[in-house]
């Protein structure tokens, strides 16, 4: 009984930490979005999810999705690929 509180506990903190990668689009917002979420975009592996999440912590929130290219390792085709599935919002 223990360990499916854990999960239920577990699986909800999920959620609600899901709930701020993506806006009310169905988007994935690069200011906010975790690993997970950024790893799950096109042509966008672990590394390049963290690359993208360290760049965020260096230089502040992106202010339009072509900045994402500024990120190491992403290039304009990888958002052209994922431009239907990423935003910036505030």
């Amino acid at each position: 009984m223990k360990l499916y509180k854990q999960i239920f506990t577990s699986l909800t903190i999920l959620g609600l930490c899901s709930q701020f990668a993506f806006a009310t689009t169905g988007k994935i917002n690069l200011n906010t979005a975790n690993i997970e979420a950024l790893d799950g975009l096109e042509g966008i592996g672990e590394k390049k999810a963290q690359a993208i999440i360290d760049y965020r912590t260096e230089h502040g929130r992106f202010s339009s999705v072509e900045e994402l290219a500024q990120v190491k390792g992403i290039s304009t085709k990888i958002i052209e690929l994922n431009r239907d599935k990423i935003e910036v919002a505030k």
